[in-house]
């Protein structure tokens, strides 16, 4: 999938491609049978997400920091859809402690878990740090999805398990992940605001959301959990997201207009990885316009996500005792 696929629309390998809606990609699939979680599903494409996934059956749980909002987002689609099944619980991934309770919250509703979609996110904002002391960013794009996917994953191979269902976790990653430190991840400078890149900084928690995916991955296979892990970047989109670079990204957009998505179509490459059929099986891939895409050499070093992972495990375990 190149530039001309991405302009043009054509679709690539799997018949799908940039111009493809969430809507499109998962057509005729009947999703009644899978309880979904979806971090920040209360705007942007993670509304559409949810609304795509509940349009076809699912049990959707959205997961946001503003709940009035997200209640106010169901409320919409049920007006469209009345049969829609949707939950609303709050989630504040910056914080480790929101994420403990939004884990014990869902618990507690005794449901199944199918598929978790790691998609909410924070973009290009100022230095600053989350109420746990890390970079603000990391924290919320990658820390707190890692510590909320691993509360989440004894439920998830429990649901894999006893229905017979393969499992799917999706991260959504970007394009993003190649422009990020010279050295990755940046270990023993999370924090340091002196040399901190607002757009540096974003690319590293991206690339760390593809690593996170593949070490995770691999130790699902290695203990023959029926789960699979996959990353994808949305594409260019303009939301709610993009807050902090509102006036840049007005300008890059009049010159690069032909590169843009609509919501329905940024929703459509995590929609296919959630659900479609063809990816049964099919884990540690990186997807964009619903297709396979190459990533970085950072994004595929397989030593590079395993000490990535220790670090994440051991600063979460850190910011517990303090």
């Amino acid at each position: 999938m190149g530039i001309l696929s991405l302009i043009s629309g054509w679709p690539g390998t799997s018949g799908f491609g940039s111009a493809s809606t969430a809507e499109q990609v998962t057509h005729s699939i009947d999703a009644s049978n899978l309880t979904i979680i979806i971090t920040g599903g209360a705007s942007g494409i993670g509304l559409e997400t949810t609304r795509v996934l509940a349009m076809r059956g699912a049990h959707v749980i959205i997961a946001a920091r503003n709940t009035k909002a997200a209640n106010q987002a169901k409320q919409v689609i049920l007006e469209n859809h009345k049969k829609a099944k949707i939950d609303v619980l709050e989630l504040d991934l910056s914080s480790l402690k929101s994420v403990k309770a939004f884990a014990d919250s869902f618990k507690d509703l005794n449901l199944p878990l199918n598929i978790l979609i790691n998609n909410a996110g924070i973009m290009f904002c100022p230095y600053r740090l989350s109420e746990d002391g890390i970079e603000m960013q990391f924290a919320t794009n990658h820390l707190g999805h890692f510590y909320l996917t691993n509360l989440l994953l004894d439920k998830m191979k429990e649901t894999a398990a006893t229905s017979g269902i393969e499992g799917r976790i999706v991260n959504l990653s970007s394009v993003a992940h190649l422009y990020t430190y010279e050295e990755g991840i940046r270990f023993d400078k999370i924090n340091d605001k002196d040399s901190y890149s607002d757009k540096k900084a974003y690319g590293q928690s991206k690339l760390a959301n593809i690593l996170h995916a593949n070490e995770l991955s691999r130790r699902l296979k290695e203990e023959g959990a029926n789960i699979t892990v996959n990353s994808v970047h949305p594409g260019l989109i303009m939301t709610d997201l993009m807050r902090y670079s509102f006036l840049l990204m007005r300008i890059l957009k009049l010159f690069t207009y032909i590169l843009w998505k609509n919501v329905p179509q940024g929703a459509a490459t995590s929609c296919y990885a959630a659900l479609h059929p063809g990816l049964k099986g099919v884990t540690a891939k990186y997807f964009v316009d619903c297709n396979e895409y190459p990533t970085s050499n950072f994004a595929t070093d397989l030593k590079l996500a395993k000490k990535l992972w220790d670090y994440s495990n051991n600063l979460v375990k850190s910011l517990q005792r303090s």
